[in-house]
């Protein structure tokens, strides 16, 4: 069997996205070669928790995006890394051809080769380093590492010249299921940590609200969709005390789990009575924290030109307007990619690699895994 030949059943499992037009394509052109060409041509790798992504690039433009979900993990209520890193071995191939076939280029007329180096699971970060490596010797062309939070940034600059896109410096609101961030932004390549959570995520702390509450992984999507039938105020909670620009969410985290036991203690249907209301109190209180802090950002560096959300808890309904009418309040022009690119996907790995590509910094052979991986790194 061919090395990148497709299980066809496998591919009923993928969720196929593709954008842009593909157009007619140059003749394969070395990376040394004297002459640049015109275009350039990346194939992204994402693979740092339970989705297996493939990504096509021209130049800014996205060929084709790729994601293999795992839902092996929604009966353990969580990723199992393991099986996580097994299901990334099983998928990272068909998902890597139907991604170039998609996007109509061949592997002959790839450029360079980006992959997510981290932070993230270690054994999933292994499938995606390892591959990358190997096609790369195979290919002969360069290698791109690629840290997994500065790919959720940069994803505010896919697309060609009619997307409106940040001005620098800008600050970014970073938030996913294992961060919470805020960044400055100075430049493409160019990142400042302000902020960080000092124990629990803000997407951690909707998850585990979700499973309090029995909902089923991912439990944050429903948290979303349970908070709009519910009143935000039924519940109060109170709010960290942390100075500075850091966040933690883990006394909310205990504050629900506390509420939900001593109201099963008086009402056996607690949680079947109020789960509405719990959702979108609890919405309500990590939205409050999260803009609480990147008021007291922007405050602190008046320079900025803009503000940005980005991550995979940035497709939260209520995040993203509250995020938006903050802007508008404040005067600054604000920016959230489009869903598909606010969850982990190839596409944002591949714009990174293609600003990492115009400056010349690529990877070699011993680029490693790094599972904690910092974000000015």
């Amino acid at each position: 069997m061919h090395p990148f030949s497709i299980n066809e059943e496998f591919l009923k499992t993928i969720q196929l996205k593709t954008y842009g037009v593909v157009v007619s394509k140059p003749s394969r052109n070395q990376h040394l070669c004297a002459m640049p060409k015109k275009d350039i041509y990346i194939l992204a790798i994402e693979s740092s928790c339970d989705d297996t992504s493939a990504a096509v690039l021209r130049n800014e433009v996205v060929l084709s995006n790729l994601v293999a979900n795992q839902e092996i993990h929604e009966k353990f209520g969580g990723v199992v890394p393991e099986l996580a890193s097994r299901a990334h071995q099983q998928q990272i191939v068909p998902v890597v051809d139907q991604a170039l076939k998609v996007a109509g280029v061949g592997k002959e007329d790839l450029d360079a080769i980006a992959f997510t180096r981290g932070p993230g699971l270690m054994g999933s970060l292994l499938v995606g380093v390892s591959f990358a490596k190997s096609l790369s010797i195979g290919l002969g062309i360069p290698l791109i590492d690629v840290n997994h939070m500065q790919a959720h940034i940069l994803a505010h600059f896919i697309g060609g010249e009619d997307v409106v896109k940040p001005e620098f410096p800008f600050l970014c609101l970073t938030v996913s299921g294992g961060h919470t961030q805020i960044v400055k932004v100075n430049d493409y390549l160019s990142f400042e940590l302000l902020g960080k959570t000092r124990d629990d995520a803000a997407g951690e702390a909707f998850d585990k609200t979700a499973k309090t509450i029995g909902f089923p992984y991912p439990g944050g999507p429903l948290i979303d969709k349970a908070s709009k039938l519910g009143n935000s105020k039924k519940f109060r909670f109170t709010k960290p005390k942390i100075d500075g620009l850091d966040f933690s969410f883990s006394g909310l985290k205990t504050a629900v789990l506390y509420l939900v036991r001593d109201g099963l203690k008086e009402n056996p249907n607690f949680i079947e009575d109020y789960r509405n209301g719990i959702a979108a109190s609890v919405q309500a209180t990590i939205v409050e924290i999260l803009l609480d802090k990147i008021r007291k950002a922007i405050e602190l560096n008046p320079d900025i030109k803009g503000i940005a959300l980005a991550g995979g808890v940035s497709a939260n309904s209520g995040l993203r307007s509250a995020f938006l009418e903050m802007g508008d309040q404040m005067g600054l022009p604000s920016f959230i990619p489009d869903f598909q690119y606010c969850t982990d996907n190839a596409a944002m790995i591949g714009i990174v690699g293609y600003r990492k590509y115009l400056s010349k910094e690529f990877a070699d052979l011993s680029a490693t895994a790094s599972a904690r991986l910092h974000i000015d790194i």
